[in-house]
């Protein structure tokens, strides 16, 4: 047996039976991940959400016999909106458009000022030392902590014992109070304001009050915004307060008027009017739908300010 020497000679690779693995799909950078459990469930909440009111511009669409003789969620074969809408503010004396006038007023001075207030406060807690600071804090947390409704009691045994209850004012003091949109505030001056813009400010000369209004207020607009986005829903929402402390009808907002004529077919001699109580309720949401519309650029930057960390 001879055995040769010299060059090697190169082998043919090996064939392997194994299957072979896929290359991982590479994703590109910037393009969010899709999800269909996330687009499924998005689905689901916007047709929660959409859905009461497409039944609620429908409804308001149809007379009172059309809304015994359709389907809910389906025009009638008479469109009665316009006509609807006319009624709602002429039925009784028109005592719909004096109910929005009062909601008008008590958003106005009530949400107006407790979005003011907080805007100060805020400002003063997050931009000045003083004593007891920590205290306050305590006191802001605990006081967003508890719900409006466990105070309503107590706060109407105090306006009677001052005689202010059947008035505007015992609507409207309250509603200055927003321990929320103070905590907001609060949280958002601290990291939209420079202090070293309001050591410039003060050392040109300007006065605190001037430092205030003319540079710190402009940088709080989104803040303020939102801030009065809240307060004005919550006071345009407000029931239970009016509903304790309003006994006369002429004084009533929108939430407490619809709920009057809703349930004065339970009464001895009382009309139903559910075509009018659906028509007024979307006259009420209006107004709301449009500032969420027109202000929800300031509201979507105040919402996510102080969110990144530099």
């Amino acid at each position: 047996m001879t055995t040769t020497t010299g060059s090697v000679q190169p082998t043919a690779p090996l064939k392997s039976d194994a299957p072979r693995l896929r290359s991982p799909r590479r994703r590109i950078p910037g393009r969010p991940r899709r999800s269909v459990l996330l687009t499924v469930l998005t689905g689901v909440v916007l047709v929660y959400s959409l859905l009461p009111l497409v039944w609620l511009l429908i409804s308001a669409t149809k007379s009172q016999q059309g809304l015994a003789r359709s389907f809910g969620l389906w025009f009638d074969g008479n469109f009665d909106l316009w006509h609807n809408i006319g009624e709602t503010f002429t039925y009784q004396d028109g005592v719909f458009g004096r109910w929005l006038l009062n909601t008008l007023l008590y958003v106005v001075v009530g949400a107006g000022g407790a979005t003011f207030l907080a805007v100060l406060g805020g400002y003063a807690l997050a931009k000045f030392a003083f004593p007891g600071k920590r205290a306050v804090f305590a006191v802001v947390i605990g006081a967003v902590a508890v719900p409006g409704t466990a105070l309503a009691v107590p706060t109407f045994l105090m306006f009677s014992k001052m005689g202010l209850t059947d008035t505007p004012w015992a609507v409207i003091i309250p509603s200055l109070i927003s321990p929320f949109g103070l905590y907001l505030m609060w949280v958002f001056s601290t990291e939209a304001i420079p202090t070293e813009l309001m050591e410039a400010a003060r050392i040109d000369g300007a006065s605190e009050l001037r430092t205030f209004f003319q540079v710190a207020l402009p940088l709080l607009a989104p803040g303020t915004v939102t801030v009065l986005l809240f307060t004005t829903v919550a006071t345009w929402n407000n029931y239970f307060l009016p509903l304790i402390m309003l006994k006369d009808p002429d004084w009533y907002p929108l939430t407490l008027g619809l709920d009057s004529w809703n349930k004065q077919a339970q009464t001895a001699g009382g009309e139903a009017i559910p075509h009018l109580v659906l028509t007024g309720s979307l006259l009420t949401i209006v107004p709301l739908i449009a500032a969420f519309l027109l202000l929800q650029k300031y509201w979507q930057s105040g919402l996510s300010a102080g969110s990144v960390k530099e």
